[in-house]
């Protein structure tokens, strides 16, 4: 196991005693994995079935009956709320002839759902309840003896997680060490404000790809340099058995912005934000970084930021990105959380859905919070979805999210290249490769 230093000089932060440093075994990452159809069928028997799904939010639950519906590939899984305030789920299929029960993402019902096909008709437990003619069966009356076959399912953060695999690890020791390092901010007590779903024409892994390295941010995401230090030489870059990661950058402006120790615009309305003067920073705009820590610890409680409470001092400036293997990307700032979720086409590898929420903690005495979308209510919000096409800015993509996806569509046609065989990666990049190499340990049977 490589000592850290070997990859990145560690800052004096608290870090998680999980963490591990591991040196990439060097499996490669040909361009096949990212278009082959037959790869992508590997994915799905040796990955995909085994590991657990976010299905939805707690909060679309409200009452006995209500329902979600998740659509992965070509399967559909349905989760409701039991009458005792449990949440189960169920493949989402009648057994009597394979018709498919609830066409709708989400809903309420009052005690059973209905098959469109011949009438049968299954309680919440999954139970079926009535069928036409119930005595001309041989094998005798189904009723109270057929049940839809039920999936794993659990809930962490707020989230309802499920697994297809009937032996699934149970979700607590999947996620760890997650739920113990994103525990302080209480992601069960937030409010989904923006909940958005783009098609996107690339391979589902150009997201954690993407989002287990800060070495594109200069050239991709240049407009952040005057908040966010990318050096990775201030950044931690943590790995956990379990294939999750953890990156921590500074919320401080970067020594590539135009005038590092100037302070910029950006930076200039952050610390305003926080009644400190911009001018007592002149010179010496990374100090602000600590002056908000302690301004935000003073004021927070009058403002109605109750929660930062629960929060570490870090955790008021800076970004903390937690990937969650295979698909899910956890970032938290000291606002709110942003969760980014890539998943496969069900018949084209190449293309894949992307999905941001943005979730916030309510403020006492707010009732608009601001989004990269602009302005948005404390309420959950509606679902909302399109298309993505390269360059298209005007379908209110947040900056970021459209340089992101720009990028990724490039990309994909890249991987076609005889001219790519493989990735030439830096040590701040190790993380993607070691990605690769758990994925790879699924397919082979490793895990």
């Amino acid at each position: 196991m490589a000592d850290i230093d070997s990859l990145v000089r560690r800052p004096a932060y608290p870090t998680s005693p999980k963490a591990q440093y591991p040196a990439s075994r060097g499996d490669p990452m040909n361009g096949e994995r990212y278009y082959c159809k037959d790869f992508a069928r590997l994915e799905w028997e040796h990955m995909w079935k085994r590991v657990w799904h976010v299905g939805g939010r707690e909060s679309e639950l409200e009452e006995p009956g209500d329902f979600i519906v998740h659509n992965f590939l070509r399967e559909s899984v349905i989760m409701i709320r039991q009458k005792d305030g449990s949440i189960r789920a169920f493949f989402n299929v009648c057994k009597h002839r394979g018709n498919k029960l609830v066409w709708t993402n989400s809903g309420g019902v009052t005690d059973t759902l209905s098959c469109a096909y011949h009438g049968w008709k299954w309680g919440l437990d999954g139970f079926l309840k009535d069928a036409q003619d119930r005595d001309d069966f041989p094998q005798g009356d189904p009723c109270g003896k057929l049940q839809l076959r039920e999936v794993a399912c659990d809930t962490w953060g707020g989230f309802i997680w499920y697994s297809m695999d009937k032996n699934a690890k149970p979700l607590a020791e999947f996620l760890d060490p997650i739920p113990d390092l994103l525990g302080g901010r209480k992601a069960e007590d937030m409010v989904r404000v923006v909940w958005r779903t783009i098609r996107v024409h690339t391979n589902w892994k150009f997201s954690p790809d993407n989002f287990n390295e800060s070495y594109h941010l200069p050239t991709v995401h240049p407009q952040l340099q005057q908040l966010v230090d990318e050096d990775y030489k201030a950044t931690v870059f943590e790995m956990y058995p379990a294939g999750h990661n953890r990156m921590i950058e500074l919320g401080q402006p970067s020594m590539r912005a135009q005038y590092p120790n100037e302070v910029e615009p950006a930076w200039e309305d952050l610390l305003r934000q926080w009644d400190l003067d911009p001018a007592e920073f002149a010179g010496r705009s990374r100090d602000g970084r600590i002056a908000l820590q302690q301004q935000k610890r003073k004021l927070g409680p009058e403002r109605g930021y109750a929660y930062f409470d629960t929060l570490m001092d870090d955790e008021l400036t800076d970004m903390f990105h937690h990937t969650l293997f295979p698909n899910v990307t956890l970032t938290g700032t000291y606002d709110g959380l942003h969760f980014f979720r890539t998943e496969p086409d069900p018949k084209d590898p190449e293309w894949c859905t992307f999905d941001y929420w943005y979730m916030v903690p309510r403020i006492a005495g707010k009732t608009e919070v601001p989004t990269i979308y602009g302005m948005r209510p404390y309420e959950e919000c509606e679902h909302e979805t399109t298309d993505y096409a390269s360059g298209t800015a005007e379908l209110g993509i947040g900056d970021f999210l459209t340089q992101d996806l720009d990028v990724a569509v490039a990309q994909q046609d890249g991987f076609h290249s005889m001219g790519y065989e493989d990735s030439y990666l830096s040590g701040q990049e190790t993380r993607i490769r070691r990605f690769h190499e758990v994925l790879n340990d699924y397919i082979e049977g490793r895990r």
